[in-house]
């Protein structure tokens, strides 16, 4: 996957629900963005990383659960990662990975339209 945009240069463009049109440069990084999400590997990433003890886990901790090779899950990984979905913290010869909360909550608040983000806010 390349020219992956991030959830922070994506959604610092207009929601696609604001009621304005989004320009085509932000539709293609925000595209880019939910592409990383759109893959039930990814998806079952995000969630195993989520709900692993520590909030965090390596390569190894998820190769199992997934049923899928190392190099398969890693690469995986990169893509979550260069979308600013997960951080990546190398320690010695392993990397662990753990969700970037605020860029999955940016994402469900660009998805959600104004007037139900301004109500749900309000509770």
């Amino acid at each position: 996957m390349h020219d992956v945009g991030t959830v922070k240069s994506a959604t610092s463009a207009i929601s696609p629900l604001a009621g304005e049109p989004i320009d085509r440069a932000d539709a293609e990084r925000l595209a880019g963005v939910l592409k990383a999400f759109a893959d039930p590997a990814r998806l079952r990433l995000l969630s195993l990383i989520q709900s692993a003890p520590q909030g965090e886990a390596s390569v190894t901790d998820l190769t199992a659960p997934l049923g899928l090779s190392q190099p398969t899950v890693s690469h995986h990984l990169r893509i979550l990662t260069e979308a600013g979905l997960l951080e990546r913290d190398k320690r010695g010869v392993w990397a662990y990975y753990r969700l970037v909360p605020s860029a999955i909550a940016t994402i469900a608040d660009l998805l959600t339209p104004p007037r139900k983000r301004a109500t749900t806010k309000a509770r």
